[in-house]
């Protein structure tokens, strides 16, 4: 009987054997992660609430990890800057982004992105959700959402919200609003939180769909008024308060959250370590305590959950996006 042997090229048997090197390095590198300081790369600046999650995210892995975590903050173009360090730097799951709300809009608001945010990215966990509060002055005569809806359809494109840019949560919330209750509230652009609920408080502008960490010390204190939640549940932290769509407006939903990304290539025994070392550090007291604060409900919940949500937010806010005309310059 005939059997046909197939020709092996010269090159066949040294690009196997590279192939097989390869393999067993990263199968080593694996085995011995970490070996050194894991960096979180949070597109931030420091103090805010990305900020503090990922400082105490980083605090809990390390002990888990039995190495040094570290928050590396590398603010600017609307998360541009930081993320693409990231993009760029070694897949040896020692270099982490931060990622949040921006992560999923940023394609849509940017016709030249320098990173493809799936392509450049492996998911590692969704760390957690969170939501806005719907604040104006307390001596403002909105007491409810259906307050505000009158309010803005008796004075079409005469009443303000402030956002803290372009593009962010703030912003897209605000402009959501808009679109599901057919009003007209002029986004009012700052520089954070800070300017903006300083002129809400004064009465320059009407109304901020703020985050929890901005806004939860000054309504506990009298000096906003909260009258609505974001999120599509009310919050155990602020249960009198209803949800935006409860209050009237069908289908309304806009939250924040935090994932943690690695570069593109990352070793899938690097993601899954990290995975479960994320999963136990939201199950810490110091987390808890955060989440209280910061209105977080955290999650920690695997790469493939966090990919899926990130394209359903992605698809959800390009239409509010495009439909509002809203670009990034």
């Amino acid at each position: 009987m005939f059997v046909a042997r197939r020709k092996t090229t010269p090159f066949a048997l040294p690009l196997a054997a590279l192939c097989f090197t390869a393999l067993a390095t990263g199968l080593a590198a694996a085995a011995t992660y970490p070996d050194k300081p894991i960096r979180i790369v949070v597109p931030f600046a420091p103090g805010g609430g990305t900020d503090a999650v990922a400082r105490i995210l980083a605090q809990e892995m390390a002990k888990d990890l039995g190495a040094s975590v570290f928050v590396e903050n590398r603010p600017g173009a609307g998360t541009i800057i930081g993320t693409q360090a990231v993009a760029v730097s070694q897949p040896d799951g020692y270099t982490l982004l931060m990622g949040t709300f921006s992560h999923a809009v940023n394609a849509t608001l940017n016709a030249k992105l320098p990173y493809d945010p799936h392509k450049d990215f492996a998911a590692v966990a969704l760390i957690a959700r969170s939501f806005n509060l719907v604040v104006v002055n307390p001596k403002s005569s909105l007491r409810s959402v259906a307050d505000l809806i009158a309010a803005a359809k008796a004075s079409p494109g005469k009443m303000t919200f402030g956002t803290y840019g372009v593009g962010t949560s703030a912003h897209l919330a605000g402009e959501l609003f808009n679109d599901l209750a057919k009003v007209k509230l002029i986004a009012v652009p700052y520089k954070g939180a800070a300017p903006a609920i300083t002129d809400l408080m004064s009465g320059q502008i009407d109304v901020m769909f703020t985050t929890v960490a901005s806004a939860a010390s000054l309504v506990e204190s009298g000096q906003l008024r909260a009258i609505a939640v974001t999120s599509a549940e009310r919050s155990p932290a602020f249960p009198q308060l209803p949800t935006v769509a409860e209050a009237g407006v069908t289908g309304y939903a806009a939250e924040s959250w935090y994932g943690l990304f690695a570069p593109a290539g990352a070793p899938d025994e690097v993601i899954a370590r990290l995975n479960k070392s994320a999963a136990a550090a939201v199950q810490s007291e110091a987390f808890r305590k955060l989440g209280i604060n910061e209105g977080l409900v955290t999650v920690a919940l695997p790469p493939q959950a966090l990919d899926r949500y990130v394209q359903a937010e992605e698809e959800r806010w390009r239409r509010v996006i495009r439909e509002a005309g809203i670009k990034v310059e």
